[in-house]
């Protein structure tokens, strides 16, 4: 009996140190260290101004209720360095520059696209996360720093799911929540430091408030965990954004019937000319900027009550409050119609050969143009660039993206919507369905888009922005269009160099892979570098500590098609194998295509 009760007492402590040891590191993410560059290059995308309006702009996200100051005021679980401190912020991938400094936008001195708002009646400022934080890019090279505005991020933003190999910005933050939350000395040191004077007055109703938002990022991240919601790890610079969306919009708010495994991260695609593009996302499913805005937010994080607090369907007019800033929203996408293509830095990153890029031209009329040369049309007072949508069976590249928004079903039948009030909203179903929408197994495109519509509607009303006023801030009066096409866009590649890694799941790491057979491909490569080849144009792929390794081989992240080899076209093949000293050409070629040494090549 003695022998039996030692055994049970020493697999206790052998179980309390695996978790202990689970725990630390879940707690302590292993990340990539970082240091300080010598200068931070910004090229002439846009004014100065207008690059502060879009880094801190904010949209109406809410991170689960965090509070700006509580942001600021966060700890790190084992230590009192700040949560907030820019040079651990950095060690996430998301961008600083080594000489900035709080401004009445930034009062935190907090990274591009952390910014702040209030609610209306409210004096709590919330924590937004904008477009600016997933949308800007940077390239190192030899010391020194070239951000690219509007550019692909590679941060680790979006997974609380915790991992041992941790990360993640999300996993993180839930850590130094809940340790400040059950250590009384750093609750004590975090209390004083928000409420300052006003500590003895709101110090117990602050530790209520805290721990709401603390319980929400728990549940959040309980719920993705043991359903197993997201099992391809998305890594720096990607997200599962259509299944994350779906999941907050159709789980979260509606019922858990509703979620679905979303395994298919897609990159961060670059910001300009995009307000000249006939469709957006990936695969080409959304036409109306304001609408495809605000479903961003709704992704984000910016509230939406589909019910009263009885539990009961919101209807009529009452739909659907949400925290979204209409005129902020197109404030950014004003500022983003003045964003223009990065133009290769000779001095930076080396002059460009232009005898080898004007091969390079020859050889992208013959081998590119015909899928990244859009025919544009002007319309509605802008030039519009119908792009070319490929269909998965011809591009060959991974289905997953396209086929989850295509298949998945969710069933919004709680929210009770009525088919002849679904009918006088701007939303138009391309094509015209041929029978009544069935609303128990809805797809994410069309749901969303009612959503988007209903919570437009509603938001134009709470800002009393008048009707008139209303075309121009949807965008160009275009509607809520909707597709769901088993295709991806080909969009034009003014600018492709500054924007690895590459293909919608970012699973080619350069442009030199990219013009290469698969086979020639890497396998498994590193991510989570800022540092850039531009040899090969792409982001360096060598192992360093504590990288991310990108494995082509799982769910997600196939880096099949867009190949040009030997072969009937189609499956994948897109064009003949191009010789090596082809692929260096083109490589030069696409170094200036768009930009101002483009003129200069013979």
């Amino acid at each position: 009996m003695r022998l039996f009760f030692r055994l049970l007492v020493l697999f206790a402590v052998l179980l309390g140190l695996c978790l202990a040891v689970a725990l630390y590191y879940v707690a302590n993410p292993k990340l990539p260290a970082w240091s300080p560059v010598q200068q931070v290059h910004y090229l002439e995308q846009w004014s100065t101004a207008d690059r502060e309006t879009y880094y801190f702009t904010p949209q109406g996200t809410e991170v689960k209720g965090l509070h700006y100051d509580w942001f600021k005021a966060l700890e790190l679980p084992f230590s009192q360095q700040r949560f907030a401190a820019p040079e651990y912020l950095a060690r996430f991938g998301f961008l600083i520059d080594p000489n900035q400094r709080a401004t009445p936008n930034n009062p935190g001195n907090l990274p591009v696209g952390f910014a702040r708002h209030q609610n209306p009646g409210s004096q709590d400022e919330f924590l937004d996360i904008t477009c600016a934080a997933c949308h800007t890019g940077e390239l190192r090279f030899n010391g020194q720093a070239l951000r690219i505005d509007g550019g692909s991020a590679q941060h680790v933003l979006p997974s609380s799911v915790p991992t041992l190999r941790g990360g993640s910005f999300g996993q993180a933050l839930v850590a130094s929540l809940t340790s400040t939350y059950y250590n009384p000395w750093k609750f004590e040191r975090f209390a004083r430091n928000v409420l300052g004077q006003d500590y003895d007055a709101r110090h117990q109703q602050l530790r209520k408030d805290f721990k709401v938002s603390l319980d929400t990022f728990l549940k959040v991240a309980w719920n993705d965990t043991h359903r197993g919601l997201y099992p391809t790890e998305e890594g720096p610079g990607r997200t599962d954004a259509f299944g994350r969306i779906a999941n907050a919009s159709f789980g979260d708010a509606i019922s858990p019937a509703n979620y679905r495994v979303a395994n298919a991260p897609v990159d961060y695609p670059q910001l300009w000319d995009m307000w000249t593009f006939d469709w957006v996302q990936w695969n080409g499913s959304a036409q109306q900027p304001m609408a495809r805005n605000i479903g961003e937010a709704l992704g984000v994080g910016a509230t939406l009550n589909f019910f009263d607090a009885n539990g009961q369907p919101l209807k009529g007019d009452a739909r659907y409050p949400s925290s979204v800033r209409l005129r902020d929203l197109h404030l950014i996408e004003q500022t983003l119609q003045r964003l223009k293509p990065p133009a290769w830095p000779e001095e930076l990153l080396g002059a460009v050969d232009k005898t080898q890029a004007a091969k390079g031209r020859e050889l992208f009329t013959e081998n590119c143009a015909g899928c990244h040369v859009p025919r544009s049309v002007q319309s509605e007072g802008r030039w519009v660039q119908h792009l070319k949508m490929l269909p998965v069976e011809f591009i060959g590249t991974d289905p997953g993206a396209a086929d989850n928004i295509a298949d998945h079903r969710f069933d919004l039948t709680a929210l009770q919507w009525d088919p002849a009030e679904l009918a006088q909203l701007d939303v138009q179903l391309q094509p015209t369905p041929a029978e009544s929408l069935d609303l128990s197994k809805l797809s994410s495109a069309k749901g969303l888009a009612y959503i988007t519509a209903f919570v437009g509607n509603r938001a134009y009303r709470d800002a009393n922005i008048p009707t008139a006023e209303r075309p121009d801030m949807d965008g160009f009066g275009l509607p809520i269009g909707v597709r769901e096409l088993r295709a991806y866009k080909a969009r034009p590649l003014a600018g492709i160099w500054a924007t690895a890694p590459f293909l919608h799941n970012g699973s080619v790491p350069s442009i030199y892979q990219l013009l290469s057979p698969q086979d020639e491909r890497a396998t498994t490569f590193y991510k989570g570098t800022f540092e850039y080849d531009p040899r090969h144009l792409g982001y360096r792929t060598e192992a360093f500590a504590n990288g991310f390794m990108f494995d082509t081989r799982i769910t997600g992240n196939h880096n099949s098609g867009h190949e040009f080899r030997a072969g009937t076209r189609g499956n994948g093949v897109i064009g003949r194998l191009l010789q090596p000293e082809e692929r260096w050409a083109l490589l030069e070629y696409l170094k200036v295509l768009g930009g101002p040494l483009e003129a200069q090549l013979p």
